[in-house]
């Protein structure tokens, strides 16, 4: 799919201290590791996590971070699920781009991204899109699990919008 931009301090914070890190002695390392490479081994865990908790299923998941840009490589089912990996990188604060390079077992035409602007709802986008208000189910689906309520959208976030039926 390519190179996808994203607003970078908008979306989920996930790259906080570990709770069960706070208050421990750094451990010894044997080996030189620099505060960027730690880092980026810390967002690269964060981010795998993140598609785990969102069951969303990457066979030989590779993610690499390299300051705000997320590269992914993999093999996922379909583009629905391509898509929403991309989407679950790149709606992250600190994360400005995601570079797909994941493989789908079937191939199927790619779904329209839209970025949320203040004002938005589901409802308004879909009438954008479908010219149907009624339609916003259509998005909210397509969006889910990263979507939980269709009322909670926020400027910034970036959307799948699947073609329409």
């Amino acid at each position: 799919m390519g190179l996808f931009d994203f607003v970078k301090n908008a979306g989920a914070s996930i790259f906080g201290k570990d709770d069960d890190e706070k208050g421990k002695a750094p451990a010894p390392q044997t080996h030189t590791v620099s505060p960027a490479e730690l880092d980026a081994m810390k967002r690269r865990k964060a981010l795998e996590k993140l598609l785990g908790e969102l069951s969303l299923e990457v066979e030989e998941l590779k993610i690499e971070v390299n300051g705000d840009t997320a590269t992914v490589h993999g093999l996922v089912d379909d583009q629905a699920e391509r898509e929403k990996v991309v989407l679950a990188l790149g709606n992250v604060i600190g994360i400005a781009r995601v570079d797909d390079r994941m493989e789908t077992k079937k191939k199927e035409p790619e779904s329209q991204m839209y970025t949320v602007v203040a004002g938005d709802s589901l409802s308004k986008i879909a009438k954008h899109f479908y010219g149907n208000a009624g339609k916003y189910t259509v998005i909210f689906e397509a969006n889910k699990p990263m979507l939980k309520d269709p009322d909670k959208i926020y400027p910034g976030q970036v959307l799948r919008i699947p073609a329409a039926s």
